[in-house]
């Protein structure tokens, strides 16, 4: 075996809060300094010595995976007033065309923007947020060409093809939240947000379509450095939502989408460890009211609806309380059905009811022990169907319409896999590992079912950070390995929020540990059990995962065979630290 390139240690010293430390590596932050891409051509020319003997099973690896891949494709239609919107891939081109057809017709394709022709002569092509005008006229979109992050706002009329002149640089926007931009009722306005210099939004503009981008007019500036800006309209397209995010606290702005002199509200004015969200319950006889769905006496938050007038605390009326099994993670109001997405046991439910959130209470059942459940947009407010996507470890991302009348389920669409997959050849376990302190981390695990006899060899993923969960979700990629006999299993640690707040609590500050011990426990669990040893054992995590995946090396190196750490946020103090990082 060759030797392994070894970073040379050129000590350097950081104070803060009184106390110094050193730093040996430092010198690898900066991409500029020739001796740093020496170093990372010698890892790559490493990398590439040691893995020669693996050419012909990558190249084949390649092939398997792109044949899974269908070069033609198009997404499940959705309808948004008299049109159903869509995406289309062609084969041999690498970006996504945006379509419509009416729906009384549904014959006559539009296109209302190709993402190939936007992205010729550029060294990338990236698109944010997408909004059409409420009477489908008109098209705001955002665009990044060089993949910072940072958009151009365009706007194009749909009837002619026509651009307008008015292009507004360095917004911020995602396409699939609608988080971005908003439409004026009466469509002749736009709001945006801007970015300062270290890529935060805090801007809130209103641009008048036609004139000049420079006098328009400031609605709100975010002055604290710690929350940053995002807007979306309400459900009810009433309303324009104005959320202020810091790590920790939230508060909401708002202001009617019908106003020409717009004036922000503050929903509830923000406190530190409180959390919300809100969307509009509107009403045939008046403004309507709110609902917010906040964590205010509520570990695992709770739903409460407000009056649109004075929506303070002590006007609220409760809908669902705290439970301390249960976490509300989110709400969707149409106008005769409230949504609501719960988790329990690590498992996503949805909960449907009228728009008091008790009558007619009824909840989706769902066709396996475990799976993946992610809400769509849904952006019709007067529709009797739920669009969501449904996905286990076994079957393949499905889009499922389903209609809270007749209380029943349609897969739309489910991704094609064109090489061929039979999903009875797989099977699914979700099993349980005790950890350090005795709490019982749930583990989610697949493989063939003719797979080799145990020990196998075995890949275990983590990410344990920010509360994010991670649910059991198919991978198409993934059947490379599952085909060859290895085990994917996931690790559902402290630090995610699998089951519930606290579990996000625990795994976080000065219990942090916890995200590495309980993954190091399901190692443990998983060799003990005899799925698969410590000569057979490979960890992936990215991101705050490879920061996990570092750990559990580090913490005992002898467990693993493999450690894949992907993009590994490792330098975690002196990064976030560094006030010249975005």
């Amino acid at each position: 075996m060759p030797t392994p390139p070894s970073a040379p240690k050129r000590p350097h010293f950081i104070t803060q809060h009184a106390r110094t430390r050193q730093d040996d590596y430092y010198w690898l932050r900066d991409r500029e300094d020739p001796q740093t891409i020496a170093y990372l051509e010698a890892e790559n020319d490493y990398l590439k010595s040691v893995l020669a003997h693996t050419d012909d099973l990558q190249t084949a690896l390649v092939q398997e995976m792109k044949a899974r891949i269908p070069e033609r494709d198009v997404s499940a239609p959705l309808q948004r007033g008299d049109y159903f919107y869509y995406t289309r891939m062609e084969p041999g081109k690498e970006y996504p065309i945006y379509c419509r057809k009416p729906v009384a017709t549904e014959d006559s394709e539009e296109i209302l923007l190709d993402q190939n022709l936007l992205a010729e002569g550029h060294p990338f092509c990236g698109l944010g947020a997408f909004e059409v005008s409420p009477d489908h006229t008109l098209l705001a979109y955002l665009l990044d060409t060089e993949g910072s992050e940072t958009y151009t706002l365009h706007i194009k009329n749909l009837i002619t093809g026509e651009m307008f002149p008015d292009t507004i640089p360095n917004t911020n926007g995602y396409l699939r939240e609608r988080i971005g931009l908003a439409w004026t009722n009466d469509q002749k306005c736009l709001y945006y947000t801007t970015l300062d210099d270290a890529h935060r939004p805090y801007r809130l503009y209103r641009h008048t379509l036609g004139s000049d981008p420079t006098q328009d007019s400031l609605i709100y500036e975010e002055v604290d450095p710690t929350y940053g800006m995002y807007i979306t309209p309400s459900r009810s397209e009433a309303y324009l939502w104005v959320q202020l995010n810091s790590t920790s606290s939230v508060e909401y702005r708002f202001l009617p989408l019908a106003s020409q002199e717009p004036q922000l509200k503050v929903v509830i004015p923000r406190q530190p460890f409180i959390e919300y969200s809100v969307d509009h319950l509107a009403a045939s006889d008046g403004p309507g009211h709110l609902l917010i769905l906040t964590n205010d006496g509520a570990s695992n938050f709770r739903l409460v609806s407000a009056p649109l007038e004075d929506p303070r605390p002590e006007n609220w009326s409760e809908i669902i309380p705290n439970r301390a099994s249960v976490t509300l993670e989110e709400v969707q109001v149409f106008k005769q059905d409230l949504v609501v997405i719960e988790r329990e046991n690590g498992l996503r439910r949805v909960r449907i009811s009228d728009g008091d959130g008790i009558s007619n209470l009824r909840t989706i059942p769902m066709p396996e022990p475990a799976y993946a459940l992610e809400p769509d947009i849904n952006p019709t407010y007067e529709t009797r169907t739920l669009r969501f996507i449904y996905t286990s470890l076994v079957t393949p991302r499905s889009v499922i319409d389903y209609d809270m009348d007749s209380m029943t389920w349609t897969t739309t669409k489910q991704d094609e896999i064109p090489s061929g997959y039979d999903p009875s050849l797989y099977t699914t376990e979700r099993l349980h590992a005790p950890a350090p302190d005795g709490v019982m981390i749930p583990i989610s695990l697949v493989y063939r079912k003719d797979a080799a006899p145990f020990p196998a060899p075995l890949v275990l993923y983590g990410y344990g950070s920010y509360g994010a969960s991670m649910d059991p979700a198919f991978q198409a990629n993934r059947l490379s390995l599952l085909d060859r006999g290895l085990i994917f299993a996931i690790a559902h640690v402290r630090g995610g929020s699998d089951l519930g707040r606290g579990w996000y609590e625990d795994g976080k500050l000065l219990k942090k540990k916890n995200t590495f011990t309980d993954f190091i426990a399901c190692a443990e669990y998983l060799i003990a059990h005899g799925y698969t040893s410590r000569h057979k054992l490979a960890i992936l995590g990215g991101s705050a995962g490879g920061l996990l995946v570092g750990a559990a090396m580090a913490m005992r190196p002898e467990l693993f065979r493999a450690v894949v750490a992907r993009v590994p946020f490792v330098d975690v103090v002196t990064t976030m630290s560094d006030p010249t990082i975005p």
